[in-house]
């Protein structure tokens, strides 16, 4: 994790298949949330999760954009996007 990123936009395959994106300025803290099955209530019943792709943002508002631009897409789109990531 880069210490300089105030904000992450992350993906989350769920249990069922699906792909849960969303952002945080706490990205452990947010994923164990998920985990636990308090961070929404889209995950909760979808567990377990697992972190598929995160991308360190300079700011709060970059993410809520970037949160938004991959939710728009397509689900080919964001498999794709996570499978251009490097491992």
């Amino acid at each position: 994790m880069a210490p300089e990123a105030e904000a992450w936009v992350y993906v989350l395959r769920c249990a069922d298949g699906s792909l849960y994106t969303g952002w945080t300025v706490d990205l452990e803290r947010r994923l164990a949330a998920h985990g636990a099955g308090t961070a929404s209530r889209y995950t909760r019943s979808r567990r377990p999760v697992t972190l598929a792709a995160s991308w360190p943002m300079p700011d709060r508002t970059a993410a809520r954009r970037e949160e938004a631009r991959i939710k728009a897409l397509p689900r080919a789109a964001k498999l794709a996007l996570l499978s251009s990531r490097p491992r």
